[in-house]
């Protein structure tokens, strides 16, 4: 039959549980190490000889050593119970790219803990945490398809004080982070504008005014540098036309050739929207269902680009 901590391991629930969560004793595992089961062998040997040859030194040593592994196992168990562990927010990512998840630990004691590893799947991270504090440790894990993506499992484990014990607990906190589709570039449609909106588009004669004056950016024309106004202060500012300002596209899902399947389209939309982010135009987004006016900003970039994470195909998934 398996021991009772096995089945407890074996039949834990995969589903996230409410923060924060607080590593209880009956939480804690602790097994010995490879050093650990070593340093058992030895002292076996070191009784025998003490049996063999009736050395009281020699029983002596083998039972100091033995009792300091004792105490070993119950340091290790301190360091590890108690602890309580909530998640932080993660920043989202695109597809393909390391996710990172940070986990806040904090510890209550009025002792500090040593050598506190954090591992998600082939990752990990060390802490030490201070006394009465909140310590922050992050792990990367493969963003490996768009929406939301759940972390799973966490172990938090200490083998200090010598490493002879292994401590360690099992945790699923709520933490999970938003994947962008991966942004495909190069093959993004011809400019649209909006069809029904065209005709607001035109200025005519006035379209080229000066509409306002911004920082300078490496890369702007010579022509429109206002020169007349770095003579009269130290700052090198760009003058923004009227027909530039008034600039709009529109990211729309109908303008794919149609051959493209969901997730090409997205990559492709995301990649385009993207471009028209960092040249600073007022872009909008239309998909099957929705759609997000023309706007500027890091903002409108993010809940566009969370729009395409959560499409489904036919209407978006509200988070």
């Amino acid at each position: 039959m398996l021991p009772a901590f096995i089945r407890r391991l074996l039949s834990m629930p995969e589903r996230t549980e409410s923060e924060p969560i607080t590593i209880g004793q009956r939480r804690v595992y602790v097994m010995p190490t490879r050093q650990g089961l070593a340093f058992g062998v030895c002292l076996a040997v070191m009784l025998l000889g003490a049996v063999n040859y009736a050395l009281s030194l020699a029983y002596m040593l083998t039972f100091l050593l033995a009792a300091a592994g004792l105490v070993t196992i119950l340091h290790t168990f301190r360091n590890l119970a108690w602890i309580s562990v909530s998640a932080a927010p993660a920043q989202p990512v695109f597809a393909g790219e390391d996710a990172h998840f940070t986990l806040l630990l904090e510890n209550r004691a009025r002792r500090d803990r040593y050598s506190v590893r954090l591992v998600l799947g082939d990752a990990s991270t060390q802490v030490d945490l201070a006394r009465q504090s909140v310590t922050r440790a992050t792990v990367s894990a493969p963003a490996l398809h768009r929406g939301w993506q759940s972390a799973g499992a966490f172990t938090l484990e200490t083998r200090y004080p010598l490493g002879l014990f292994r401590a360690w607990a099992v945790l699923r906190p709520a933490a999970r982070v938003l994947v962008y589709p991966r942004p495909r570039y190069g093959e993004r449609p011809a400019s649209t504008s909006d069809a029904h909106e065209g005709s607001s588009n035109r200025r005519g004669p006035g379209q080229d005014e000066i509409a306002d004056l911004r920082p300078y950016r490496a890369g702007d024309a010579p022509s429109l540098v206002a020169w007349k106004s770095l003579a009269r202060s130290d700052t090198l500012l760009t003058r923004v036309l009227d027909a530039a300002q008034a600039r709009q596209s529109w990211v729309d899902w109908d303008a794919l050739p149609p051959e493209l399947g969901l997730e090409e389209r997205l990559e492709v939309l995301a990649g385009w929207l993207l471009d028209l982010h960092e040249a600073d135009i007022a872009f909008g987004l239309r998909l099957p269902g929705t759609a997000i006016e023309p706007a500027t900003g890091s903002a409108h970039a993010a809940r566009c680009l969370e729009r395409l994470a959560l499409f489904t195909g036919r209407s978006p998934i509200r988070p």
